[in-house]
């Protein structure tokens, strides 16, 4: 059971050591084996239909994951008091703005962005039709993204289970925590480390930029062309620049990968080494770091490592400080607490 943690003599130095610290959480494989069998078969239907409409929804879905357990906030009583209600991995992200609520969804990473809801809407109504305030939605955007991978020919694992919703939203921490398109490697770090991700987890995480795409808007400093440096991919750029230089541009849709944009394979990395990177975040992890450089290098060269790797750090992601136990709740409905 998740324990909430309660400083007495002291205010944290940081969210993440309250929000993150000290918790030792226990999610399971098969968690509804018996109270909801056909769950996870119930999912995967779900995911391989909306994929089958629209391949670049698998990143989407995928992408909301991420965006999920990546904001972790905490609630203080007065000056001495701290307790933890807002963890990672607890769908906060799906949470609707009300008259009297402002959630996640209008945070600056996240508008105009994130996409797939109703896909989680039609999932979550069947198995509130099978199995009643059974399944959480945490549960849902995990096992969502896991399928969206293996349905796009990357590697499978086994979805740990067993998270409870979360009853508000911090539109705050989402906007402060969630790494930027315009990120630098040390930010990158920074924003990985503060949820309890290290190093590597971000330079295999960050290859699940292999499928999926962004607005002209995001990579902006992309189309400047950077240094003339051996890095620099002058057709690539001057391709981005005639496409975002139309009326509309900055809503102007660009593969990430233009390559093999709905397959998940390592070809993210090959096209980092090319100059190829869409996002200025994605392409500094070869040309402003050394050790980025080489994990790039190795998972270019090797698939089946960046394939263990990123399945490895997923599931690492997926059990960042969920709520268990009899913390949180089962929503009834994902947009909306009970």
């Amino acid at each position: 059971m998740l324990q909430l943690s309660i400083a007495f003599s002291s205010v944290p130095n940081t969210l993440n050591e309250t929000c993150l610290g000290d918790i030792s959480i226990v999610l399971q494989i098969n968690f509804y084996e018996s109270s909801c069998p056909e769950a996870e078969a119930i999912i995967f239907s779900w995911v391989e239909n909306a994929i089958s409409q629209d391949s670049r929804m698998a990143a989407s879905l995928l992408r909301l994951h991420f965006h999920d357990c990546f904001v972790n906030a905490c609630h203080s009583f007065g000056l001495l008091f701290w307790m933890r209600v807002l963890q990672g991995c607890d769908a906060s992200v799906l949470l609707d703005d009300t008259e009297d609520f402002i959630g996640e969804k209008t945070a600056p990473p996240n508008l105009n962005s994130l996409r797939g809801f109703e896909v989680i809407d039609a999932i979550k109504s069947e198995l509130e039709s099978v199995c009643p305030e059974t399944v959480s939605c945490a549960d849902i955007l995990a096992t969502v993204a896991r399928d969206s991978v293996v349905l796009s020919g990357g590697p499978s694992w086994e979805v740990q289970m067993g998270r409870k919703d979360s009853l508000g939203a911090s539109k705050a921490a989402a906007t402060n925590k969630i790494p930027g398109p315009n990120s630098t490697v040390p930010a990158l770090v920074a924003k990985f480390q503060n949820v309890g991700l290290s190093f590597n987890d971000m330079v295999a995480l960050s290859g699940a930029h292999t499928m999926g795409m962004a607005r002209c808007s995001t990579f902006t400093a992309r189309l400047q062309g950077g240094s003339n440096g051996p890095d620099i991919n002058l057709d690539f750029i001057q391709s981005l620049q005639q496409l975002c230089s139309e009326s509309d541009g900055n809503s102007r849709l660009a593969q990430l990968d233009l390559v093999s944009p709905a397959t998940f394979d390592n070809q993210y990395y090959i096209n980092l080494l090319s100059g190829e990177g869409l996002l200025p975040s994605d392409q500094t992890l070869v040309t402003d770091d050394y050790q980025t450089r080489q994990l790039v290098l190795s998972y270019a060269q090797d698939p089946l490592a960046f394939f263990e790797d990123f399945k490895n750090s997923m599931l690492k992601m997926g059990s960042l400080g969920p709520l268990t136990g009899r913390d949180g709740e089962i929503r009834r409905n994902c947009r909306t607490a009970n």
